[in-house]
């Protein structure tokens, strides 16, 4: 960091060496004192005094819009979303129950085919369950 001293020494005489000067001030960060710090909101507010009423109008209008659309496209996803998996749940689970409930019957015929006739009858006819005997050549 450069002293005061320093500053004199490198200053070509075009401007003014004092750290005070305002040149000087205005290019040190940290150093204002007269400034206060404006928010985002207040330069927001003094941005919107630019621009003549309608147009302000006109905006808060088309923003009030978008976030009415937005909100109800939002609600709307939401129940078409409800209404498609609860009805798809009250559709389907009657169907997905009914196999179940065949394949567990047709398990237990297995088994007990197996149990009266044996092993080797049970896994014999697991290949052709619906088809009927060729009869005899």
């Amino acid at each position: 960091m450069a002293t005061v001293e320093e500053i004199d020494i490198l200053d070509s005489g075009m401007g003014s060496s004092d750290i005070r000067s305002p040149e000087v001030k205005s290019i040190l960060p940290g150093d204002e004192e007269d400034e206060e710090d404006e928010s985002l909101v207040e330069r927001l507010i003094g941005l919107t005094e630019m621009f003549p009423e309608e147009v302000r109008n006109f905006g808060y209008n088309v923003g009030t819009g978008v976030k009415t659309c937005v909100k109800g496209l939002y609600g709307l996803s939401c129940s078409a979303t409800w209404i498609f998996f609860s009805s798809s749940a009250i559709l389907f689970a009657p169907v997905i129950f009914e196999v179940e409930r065949a394949q567990m019957e047709e398990a237990q015929r297995s088994q007990q085919k197996q149990v009266l006739l044996g092993p080797n009858t049970a896994i014999s006819n697991m290949g052709n369950l619906g088809m009927p005997m060729a009869p005899p050549v």
